[in-house]
């Protein structure tokens, strides 16, 4: 089968819209906890986290364009705080429905069930459901004027994690927390792992 880009441009728009998001693959599902300076706090489901380097400790994610309210954003932007919380197998479901669109003064804590949890002073709340989550700094973000998208970028300061996914040399075994990934919008799946490999040499 070949789809032509004059074919994907004649797709359906939700049926583009599924077919082009699952191209990339299994992605990380992540739960973004944001909270106001009046104390109202957000949590969106988020797969376009992305690592971008050890030293310091950076990570990026992209942003939908702000057409709409995008109370994720507008918080990062006016705290400067923000946490990335794995979803996992028990609360998927949950973190699926974060992608409603609620009010402003809407919580989608309370609207999930999920609880908030405030850890060594942050002001961001995180998702006590969570097993491997991560408080972030906000650093810079670029808009994207090829579609209007935000890549926010922060500095992690602290990461808490069930002690029976680290290993001795630090690598994570995300299956033994039960992180789920996802593809396209809506598809959620559980990991079997393969092996690790050695470090690639020459």
């Amino acid at each position: 089968m070949h789809f032509t880009k004059e074919r994907i441009n004649a797709l359906e728009k939700h049926t583009r819209t599924h077919l082009i998001n699952s191209l990339s693959g299994f992605k990380s599902a992540n739960l973004i906890g944001t909270q106001d300076k009046q104390g109202n706090t957000n949590l969106a489901i988020v797969s376009s986290v992305i690592h971008l380097g050890a030293h310091p400790p950076l990570v990026g994610m992209i942003m939908r364009p702000n057409s709409v309210p995008r109370h994720t954003f507008e918080n990062i932007i006016e705290t400067g705080s923000y946490t990335i919380n794995q979803v996992n197998k028990a609360i998927y479901k949950q973190a699926h429905q974060t992608s409603a669109r609620y009010d402003k003064g809407e919580s989608e804590f309370d609207a999930t069930g999920l609880t908030p949890e405030y850890l060594n002073e942050f002001t961001a709340p995180f998702v006590q459901e969570s097993r491997l989550k991560y408080s972030v700094k906000f650093v810079e973000h670029q808009h994207l004027a090829v579609n209007g998208t935000e890549l926010v970028i922060g500095e992690i300061t602290d990461v808490y994690l069930d002690e029976v996914a680290l290993q001795s040399d630090g690598f994570l075994d995300l299956q033994a927390i039960e992180t789920v990934a996802v593809t396209g919008l809506d598809s959620y799946h559980t990991s079997n792992k393969l092996t690790r490999l050695a470090y690639a040499k020459k």
